[in-house]
């Protein structure tokens, strides 16, 4: 089943059980893809709707901490549970310890020695774990490897 209509399914079953806050979501994120769509003028494939999953993932963890920094509870609560609902259709996220081993073994596929190369272990690690791990993490790790 596409992501497309899983968001149908789920968002007729968010109105049938009168979920708001997860229909609103739901209908953001189908406007993300659509929008994207419309953009590229094709539909998407399953990487391209993962990206704009993801975007909408970095959005609201970028929101939530803004948020949390000015003592905005109300607004903290919303977007976690934005969050919650975002993250159901996002792939199973990688383990820290599963990551680490990824990390490595394209630090030795490179051959990379420095944090020099960084960008080239960046680049090389990013479309394997697309959409599995976070970036930041990602990043903490190889710099940890290359240290």
């Amino acid at each position: 089943m596409s992501l497309l209509e899983r968001l149908n399914q789920d968002m007729k079953q968010a109105m049938k059980n009168k979920e708001k806050e997860k229909l609103t979501v739901i209908r953001m994120i189908k406007a993300s893809i659509q929008n994207e769509a419309i953009k590229l003028g094709q539909e998407l494939s399953e990487e391209q709707e993962l990206t704009v999953l993801s975007r909408e993932v970095k959005q609201r963890k970028d929101s939530l901490h803004e948020f949390e920094k000015a003592g905005r509870e109300d607004l903290v609560d919303k977007i976690r549970t934005e969050l919650q609902y975002v993250e159901e259709y996002m792939p199973e996220q990688l383990s820290e310890e599963e990551l680490s081993q990824i990390v490595q073994e394209t630090i030795n596929e490179i051959g990379a020695a420095s944090k020099a190369e960084m960008g080239k272990v960046m680049a090389a690690i990013m479309p394997k774990v697309k959409g599995k791990a976070d970036g930041s993490l990602v990043n903490k790790l190889v710099q940890q490897h290359l240290s």
